[in-house]
Formats: structure tokens, sequence, C-alpha cells
């Protein structure tokens, strides 16, 4: 797993161990390419971020700020250890994803939700309903899951694109106004 593109490019990155799954370098190419200049400058939100290698692409592509979420204790340790490496900054909240964005006041331009794919889509669908609390008029949210599970819906965020890479869905949400 490496950085895609930016000022970290070709940077390698760490793995967390099992319970975990990554998001392949060409599913995260594809994804940064159709965000195009959504990301640079962009206030970032990484829920479920495992390795933290969505944030750090962000980062490295020009992202003012990630902030990641994650809960397990080894994927935080892996996941500090990938944004030393880089030197990129970035923010660590070692939470649970839920508990994060009902108590923060921050808002973001851009959240990536990407749980794990044995995360039901009621649960997923709830968190969205928090994320759609915390994301800034014109904002994008990217939902990371297996593909046939179903789109998730939320209040206030309306499915923009939907593509499949293999057994990967990426859904792009934008703010029902944006629409």
């Amino acid at each position: 797993m490496r950085v895609i593109a930016g000022a970290a490019k070709g940077r390698k990155l760490r793995a967390p161990g099992e319970g975990t799954r990554p998001m392949m370098d060409r599913v995260r190419e594809a994804l940064f390419s159709s965000l195009g200049p959504v990301v640079e400058g962009a206030d970032v939100l990484d829920l479920f971020a495992g390795s933290g290698s969505i944030g750090i692409e962000a980062l490295s592509r020009g992202a003012a700020r990630v902030v990641f979420v994650e809960r397990a204790r080894g994927a935080v340790r892996v996941l500090r250890a990938n944004l030393g490496d880089v030197g990129l900054g970035g923010e660590v909240v070692p939470a649970d994803a839920a508990a994060y964005l009902a108590s923060t006041p921050d808002t973001f331009d851009l959240v990536f939700v990407d749980p794990p794919y044995a995360l039901p889509l009621p649960s997923v669908e709830e968190i969205l309903g928090l994320v759609a609390a915390r994301l800034r008029p014109g904002g994008v949210v990217v939902v990371h899951r297996r593909a046939g599970t179903g789109t998730p819906r939320a209040a206030g965020l309306a499915p923009a694109a939907v593509r499949t890479y293999g057994d990967t869905e990426i859904t792009r949400f934008e703010t029902e106004e944006d629409r």
C-alpha cells in the first residue's frame, strides 16, 4: 500500500492486522481522480480510518486538515506510525465514529466513511445521519462498502455517483441542497 499522488507520492504505508481492509491502491486512485479539486484546501474527516490511507492521500493532495477517527488500538498505533512516516500532520481521535460525531462541534468539507464490511446497513445509515449534521454546505461524503449490500440513505444527503470495483462499492453523496 502506498500514497498515490501529491506531496507524499510513493511513500509506503503500513496496514493494521486482522479486522481491517485497507482500500486498494487502484480504488483509491480512481476515487481521488473523481474528487478532483474537492480535496485541495478541504477540512476532511476520515471515519473508521484504519491505516489512514484515505486521509493520508487527502493530506498528500492538499487537504488543509484531516481528522482520523479509529477505535481499534492496533489500528490507531499503525495510523500514528503512518502519519509520522509521511510527516503531513493530521489529528488522530481514538474513538467510536458515532460517539465522535455526536460530540464534536467541528464541520467538514469532505467525509470518508469506510466501516467494516460486516457493519449492517442500518448502522451505516445511522452514521451517515450523524455525518450529515457535520457536513458544510457543498460538502461531499464518500462511503466505501462491499458491493451488493445496498446503498445507504440518510436525510440531507443525496447519492451522486456509485462505482463498483470488484467486490468494493464507492458511493459519493452530496448535500441535498447542492443537487
